[in-house]
């Protein structure tokens, strides 16, 4: 009997050092895990966990009116895409002209010169430019005015004569165009304008 209740006292004793001992090892682990270090900030003289929140993104469906004018600013964009180089190669054909015919003695000279040049730059550009589409046309025509500080009408009353200007000016007038077409960077050509810095930014065009 006495061995039985030794053998059952011991047991007990047993089992009491095992819980014990889990237990004190359980409660190490804790507080050596339970530890968060985070960011706080002191509001009102409480101090309060801060956190971060991801970004979130939203969402929300055009209506037709932004529709229309984001396919508008879109057709602008690409025309600006396509003929801004014709334009600073106007542009640069001018300037170069203009710096020759300076050093031309006579009116006759002079012309014999302008005559090469155009034959010179229909060999370059007629092809292309038959390509564009009439709204590319007139926002070439802008370009070149902002190139050059004249409008196309100016260009070719120059080089070619009244008489022409005013038959192209007329042609032009059948397409609902104008080669007078003025240009204003700060006004409505605003937009314009934007677009060709970010196309001189993207292939590192140079004033």
């Amino acid at each position: 009997m006495i061995r039985s209740f030794k053998y059952q006292f011991f047991t007990v004793l047993l089992i009491v050092v095992f819980l014990t001992t889990n237990r004190s090892q359980l409660f190490a682990q804790q507080n050596i895990n339970d530890t968060i270090l985070t960011s706080a900030v002191i509001y009102n003289g409480d101090t309060i966990e801060a956190k971060t929140l991801p970004d979130l993104a939203f969402y929300s469906r055009y209506n037709q009116y932004q529709m229309n004018e984001r396919a508008k600013w879109t057709r602008l964009r690409n025309a600006i895409y396509v003929t801004y180089p014709y334009a600073r190669r106007a542009g640069i054909v001018m300037n170069d002209i203009n710096k020759h015919l300076e050093t031309l003695p006579g009116k006759a000279s002079q012309k014999n010169y302008i005559k090469t040049r155009e034959r010179e730059l229909k060999k370059e550009f007629t092809d292309p430019l038959t390509n564009l589409s009439i709204y590319q046309g007139k926002v070439l025509m802008k370009l070149i005015n902002r190139e050059t500080g004249n409008n196309c009408y100016e260009i070719i009353k120059e080089y070619k004569g009244g008489l022409t200007a005013r038959f192209y000016q007329t042609v032009a007038f059948f397409f609902n165009s104008s080669l007078k077409q003025p240009y204003d960077k700060t006004g409505e050509d605003a937009e314009i304008e934007k677009i060709v810095q970010e196309v001189e930014r993207m292939y590192g065009y140079r004033g």
